[in-house]
């Protein structure tokens, strides 16, 4: 996949040849480019698997439930490659703005992203196994760390072993989670900021079922990994009136994110590497052992 393949797209698509084709950030399952044209913007995804079909329903469900997220302009196949074409949202991942946000700017898009959760419980689920279980995600996650950290190298699996023995005290508290639709991607990316106030959500191929505390956790993890203060998190927090199991949740969440991005370092998505060095794993072992003493403090 190349700028040549999507600028050819594009003029078979709209009519018109981009002034500019720049590849964005890592994507898991597509190739993600920002183009501009003459007089708009858009967002092209390709993928040679993925032929978008849930990206569209998910968006136009999501869209209806009035959430900021992009509309479809044009979808279909070209050569060996499913594309999807969407309108440019204006503005940034949070957390390349984070450290430019003032505390009321992170208080008032904690208040907005709270509302964003709340309008997306209310979006249903078609298809829900008979079988679900909240637990049973769990299990997952924690399977899926362990099998990528013992076949990158990286990290010591004991860490996710340790923590399938804490789910047990949760166990009660898993039983009670309900199928609840929420956007699970949100973190430090997925989530555009411009003039201190959200302006979209993108990236949505799917949304989460179950506990949204773990969009929190998984907010607080990268501010962490990002070596940012947290503050952003606390507001989030507070908006949801949180109570004290679900605080202990989060922060079992949390470290279950933690293995997860040890797992990711190593990996290769698409034609991309996750980065890892001597450093970054010191780094995530840190913030484990950090979060870990905070975990049997509380339990």
């Amino acid at each position: 996949m190349n700028e040549n393949v999507v600028s050819a797209l594009c003029l078979a698509c709209l009519g018109d040849r981009p002034t500019s084709v720049q590849r964005c950030a890592i994507g898991q399952g597509s190739y993600v480019y920002a183009v501009e044209c003459a007089t708009e913007r858009y967002i092209v995804r390709c993928s040679t698997t993925d032929d978008y079909s849930d990206t569209v329903f998910w968006l136009e469900q999501l869209g209806a439930a009035g959430i900021p997220v992009p509309r479809v302009i044009a979808k279909g196949s070209r050569e060996e490659y499913h594309y999807l074409i969407l309108n440019y949202l204006e503005g940034r991942d949070i957390g390349e703005v984070y450290h430019l946000l003032t505390a009321e700017e992170k208080r008032t898009i904690a208040v907005e992203v709270a509302a964003i959760q709340n309008k997306t419980a209310a979006v249903s689920i078609p298809d829900i196994a008979p079988d679900w279980t909240w637990a049973g995600t769990v299990t997952e996650m924690l399977d899926r760390a362990a099998q990528r950290i013992l076949l990158n190298g990286y990290f010591d699996v004991e860490r996710v072993e340790r923590l399938r023995g804490e789910a047990e005290k949760l166990a009660g508290y898993f039983a009670s989670v309900q199928p609840t639709s929420y956007l699970d991607d949100i973190s430090t990316k997925n989530l555009l900021i411009s003039g201190g106030r959200v302006s979209g959500v993108i990236d949505v191929d799917w949304i989460g079922v179950g506990d949204r505390m773990t969009f929190v956790a998984l907010t607080n993890m990268a501010l962490l990994n990002m070596e940012y203060d947290t503050d952003y998190v606390d507001f989030l927090l507070e908006e949801m009136q949180v109570t004290d199991a679900e605080r202990r949740a989060f922060l079992f969440y949390t470290l279950m994110y933690c293995v997860d991005f040890m797992g990711e370092r190593g990996m290769v998505f698409l034609d991309k590497r996750i980065e890892v060095s001597e450093a970054i794993v010191d780094r995530l072992n840190a913030i484990y052992d950090r979060l870990w003493a905070q975990w049997t403090d509380c339990c």
